[in-house]
C-alpha cells in the first residue's frame, strides 16, 4: 500500500525562525519523582538537534501524565527540561506555563540554537478539548510547527491538531520513521501474523485487552483482577468475530496470581486460568501460556505486540513479559512493538536491537495499523 505524500524537514529553511516542536515526553516516572525511562526523550533528539543545528529557535511542548486540566506539581515538566539539557549538553530554558504573557515574552526572546520547554500542556483543560482559542495561543508562539509526538497522534488535541492547522506543519524525524515502519507492516505484512495484546484497557486497545477481561467474559472467575466491566460484552463480540473469521484467539491457560501488587514471594502462585481465588489478582501470565505463545512467534512472519503481559515493574510479575520478549527478539519475524511501558521494559532488558521497530506509540500504533486516520498525522499532509 503506497503511503500519502507528506511534508518533510528535508530542505526546509528554519534559520532564524521559531519552531513549535510537539514531542511526546510522557515518560514513566519513579515513585517520589524522577524519570524511570527516558527512551521517548532520546527518540526525539535527532529532530531537535537537526533543528538547532540549522539555526532554529525551538519551543518544546509536551504533556505528562493525566492532570485532568489541573496544576499537579509532581507532573511539572521542569524535571524534563533539566534532563533534556543533560541529553543535549546545552541549556534548556523552562517557563512555568504554556500560554500567556510570560510565555510569549520568553518565546519572542528565544534566539537561534536555543531551546525553551513549556509547562505541561494538560494543566489546561482546553488542551484535551482542542479549544480553538487555546490552539491559537500556542500557534502564535512560533513560525513553524513540527510534530514528533506519534504517541499522541491519535488524539485531536489543541497541541497535536489545532495548533498544527494554524502553522506550516511538518513531521519530525521520529514521526516520519514511525509512519514509514508501520506503513510497511500495514501495506504488506509477512504472514502468518501474530498480534499480542497486553496492557490494562480494552477501550484503549481496540482489539485486545488485559487477559482478565477476556477470561471473565469467557465465564471464568478472576477474583480481584482488573476487569473492565463496561467492555465485557465487547470482549464477547471480539471472540465471536474471531471464531467466525477462523482467526485463532489465544487466551491464557495459566496465570500468576497474588493478593496484590506488593505481595510477598510466599503469597505468589501459578495456577490454571480457571483456578483464581476470590481474593487473588492475575498479575502475570504463566509458563505454559508463554511457552505456547513463543511457539507461535517462532513460526510467525509478522509479530505486533502492544503492552506488557504483567505488572513487570515488580520482578515477581515480569517473567512472562521477559520470556516473550526474548522469544520475539530471537525469531526471524518482522516485529513491531509499541506502548510506553512496553518500550521501557524492552529497553531495560537490552532487547531493543532484536525488534524490527520499537514504536513510541501505544494506542496510536494500534489505530494506525487498524487503518484509522490519526488526527495528528492527517494535519501534517498538507504542509
Amino acid at each position: 500500500m503506497s503511503q500519502p505524500e507528506r511534508a518533510s524537514l528535508d530542505g526546509l529553511d528554519v534559520r532564524g525562525r521559531r519552531v513549535f516542536l510537539r514531542v511526546d515526553f510522557n515518560v514513566p516516572l519513579l515513585e517520589g519523582g524522577g524519570i524511570r525511562d527516558d527512551a521517548r526523550m532520546r527518540a526525539s533528539l535527532p529532530t531537535l538537534r537537526e533543528l538547532l543545528a540549522a539555526g532554529a529557535a525551538v519551543i518544546v511542548a509536551t504533556h505528562l501524565g493525566r492532570p485532568m486540566g489541573r496544576r499537579v506539581p509532581e507532573l511539572s515538566t521542569k524535571p524534563l527540561a533539566d534532563h533534556l539539557s543533560e541529553l543535549l549538553g546545552s541549556p534548556v530554558q523552562w517557563v512555568s506555563d504554556c500560554v500567556g504573557p510570560e510565555v510569549e515574552k520568553d518565546a519572542s526572546r528565544l534566539g537561534p540554537g536555543e531551546v525553551l520547554m513549556l509547562e505541561n500542556l494538560r494543566f489546561h483543560p482546553e488542551e484535551e478539548a482542542n479549544d480553538p482559542e487555546f490552539a491559537g495561543r500556542l500557534a502564535q508562539l512560533a513560525d513553524l510547527y513540527v510534530s514528533d509526538a506519534f504517541g499522541s497522534a491519535h488524539r485531536a488535541h489543541a497541541s497535536t491538531e489545532g495548533a498544527a492547522r494554524r502553522l506550516p506543519a511538518y513531521p519530525g524525524r521520529l514521526m516520519a520513521r514511525e509512519l514509514e515502519q508501520l506503513g510497511n507492516v500495514l501495506g504488506d505484512p509477512a504472514r502468518p501474523m501474530v498480534a499480542i495484546m497486553g496492557g490494562s484497557k480494552l477501550s484503549s486497545l481496540l482489539g485486545g485487552a488485559m487477559a482478565a477481561t477476556f477470561l471473565r467474559a469467557h465465564g471464568l472467575q478472576v477474583g480481584r483482577s482488573l476487569v473492565e466491566q463496561d467492555f465485557l460484552e465487547e470482549a464477547l463480540q471480539i471472540m465471536e468475530r474471531a471464531r467466525t473469521a477462523a482467526i485463532r484467539l489465544e487466551l491464557p491457560v495459566d496465570v500468576v496470581v497474588a493478593p496484590g501488587l506488593n505481595a510477598s514471594v510466599a503469597e505468589v502462585r501459578t495456577c490454571g486460568a480457571d483456578e483464581v481465588g476470590p481474593d487473588e489478582m492475575i498479575l502475570d501470565l504463566g509458563p505454559k501460556t508463554v511457552a505456547s505463545w513463543a511457539e507461535l512467534v517462532a513460526s510467525a512472519g509478522t509479530v505486533v505486540w502492544n503492552g506488557p503481559l504483567g505488572a513487570y515493574e515488580n520482578p515477581l510479575f515480569a517473567s512472562a513479559t521477559r520470556h516473550l520478549a526474548e522469544a520475539i527478539a530471537a525469531s526471524p519475524a518482522v516485529s513491531i512493538t509499541g506502548g510506553g511501558d512496553l518500550q521501557a521494559a524492552i529497553e531495560e532488558m537490552g532487547l531493543e536491537r532484536g525488534f524490527t521497530h520499537v514504536s513510541t506509540g501505544g494506542g496510536a500504533t494500534l489505530e494506525f495499523l487498524e487503518g484509522k486516520k490519526l488526527p495528528g498525522v492527517e494535519v501534517l499532509k498538507g504542509a
